[in-house]
């Protein structure tokens, strides 16, 4: 006897939703086709000044770029109100990895319309909420990573409360946590104490101290190794027992894409198992953009993942964690654990990034990356005044630019945007120029023409700056 249809499967197998969709698609593709790099239009700089001048007086603050979009682009272009068509490296600092207007999306997005609700949470949670779940927890498994829960949030900052909320459950009667310096966790008013960066909490109560534990230097090389397990070997001996855990950035994101190998990591850790403190992988900026879903995959770290968090390019976040850690009920609760829409373009994005060829030595994210890399060395060599390294890991790319001065990025990162180029700052001393670029739909192409700007953008500046002739 046939299995019964839910109503919900015959709606979107409907003729008129299917055909929907195709006209969505076509008159999508139609449009975005017509899309390429372009200045602004003169006819609409004054609304567009003006909108941008009443966004800023209702946010209290200007936005970081004139930037308000139309709506369209086409892969790593996307057109803003006022005309302008630009390449978009940054992609809303590692969310966009569809870029922009992907057609594919259209049937998954169309789907999440036609859902009887717009988000999903503590109490009402539909079949996708279970299969993202489902996803990630394998992925986090499959090189024997000892995860076995999943809890969905709406963001990333979320997830890692969450993650704090388990850790210091499980620890009961810690009061502390150990980072790296120059980390990045959120700007909640507990992550903010995490985060490396004193002005993002200024006029802020202290919450939970933070020891922090000096990230790998690979100038010092052994020697580094070395001071690090001494710092966690302090801490641990001053504070027995006061550690919730360790949270680890595997590659520093806002602390300038620094990397580690993997000795650098494990022989923490091995502190750490000792100590019986829990290792925290914060994996928000890194999921599938190194060369394995996880970085923690990347560097063989599977078996000291007690707590990992990702999210960004997953539209919807999550914390993962072991048996060991599962809390008790009541303490992971939300009233949105994310949107239809987000949970939808997750699967989508999941399944592309596990059967797309994206991973290991020769994947997608590792092509992107030579490309990068190829033309940033070749103007190293021309000009070596211009740019330098580290260039990252996968489809994480950093450089720094002219002096390294958080004034020379910001003055290169407003030009480019100029220029048609959006990018964005990391790190400091040096301050280092970040692309994240949207890895399923970035073009070979679109890299090139990104790089050539750059290099005219770099040569531009630095004539500007030491008043040699164009």
């Amino acid at each position: 006897m046939d299995q019964p249809k839910l109503t919900a499967e015959m709606l979107k197998a409907d003729p008129r939703v299917v055909e929907a969709k195709r006209l969505l698609r076509e008159a999508l593709a139609e449009h975005s086709e017509k899309l390429a790099r372009r200045d602004p239009l003169p006819e609409l700089q004054a609304d567009y000044e003006a909108a941008l001048s009443q966004f800023a007086d209702l946010r209290g603050n200007p936005l970081y770029y004139p930037f308000l979009g139309s709506g369209i682009g086409r892969g790593s272009l996307v057109e803003l109100a006022d005309g302008s068509v630009k390449y978009d490296m940054i992609s809303g600092i590692g969310v966009h990895v569809c870029g922009h207007s992907l057609p594919e999306l259209v049937d998954v997005l169309t789907d999440a319309a036609i859902e009887d609700t717009v988000m999903q949470g503590n109490l009402q949670q539909n079949r996708e909420s279970l299969e993202v779940c489902q996803r990630l927890v394998t992925l986090a498994r499959g090189q024997g990573a000892p995860i076995d829960h999943c809890f969905l949030t709406s963001s990333g900052a979320m997830a890692n409360e969450n993650a704090l909320k388990i850790l210091f459950q499980h620890r009961t009667g810690s009061h502390r946590i150990l980072a790296f310096d120059h980390a990045f966790a959120g700007r909640s008013i507990v992550l903010s104490q995490i985060t490396d960066r004193p002005r993002y909490r200024a006029g802020l109560p202290a919450t939970i101290p933070v020891d922090f534990v000096p990230f790998y230097n690979p100038d010092a090389g052994e020697e580094s190794q070395h001071d690090a397990v001494a710092a966690l070997r302090m801490y641990l001996t001053r504070y027995p027992g006061a550690h919730c855990g360790f949270i680890m950035e595997l590659v520093q994101g806002e602390g300038g894409y620094r990397t580690a190998p993997k000795s650098f990591f494990a022989a923490l850790c091995e502190e750490l198992r000792s100590a019986s403190v829990p290792i925290y992988f914060d994996e928000i900026q890194t999921f599938g953009r190194t060369l394995a879903p996880f970085a923690y995959q990347m560097l063989g770290l599977d078996q000291y993942a007690d707590i990992v968090t990702v999210g960004k390019m997953t539209q919807v976040c999550a914390t993962l964690f072991g048996g060991a850690m599962n809390p008790k009920p009541g303490l992971l609760s939300q009233t949105f654990t994310s949107s239809t829409t987000a949970l939808l373009a997750a699967k989508y994005i999941l399944d592309r990034l596990q059967h797309g060829g994206f991973y290991g030595p020769d994947g997608r994210n590792a092509q992107i990356h030579r490309r990068f890399c190829i033309r940033f060395e070749k103007l190293n060599q021309r000009h070596p005044e211009l740019i330098r390294g580290p260039f990252g890991v996968g489809g994480m790319v950093a450089l720094t630019a002219l002096d390294g001065s958080a004034a020379a990025a910001k003055r290169v990162l407003t030009e480019l945007f100029s220029a048609g180029v959006i990018a964005f700052a990391a790190g400091s001393d040096p301050t280092r120029i970040r692309f994240l670029p949207s890895l399923l739909a970035v073009s070979d192409d679109e890299i090139e023409a990104v790089c050539d700007i750059l290099e005219q953008t770099l040569l531009r500046s630095h004539q500007e700056s030491s008043g040699s002739p164009a």
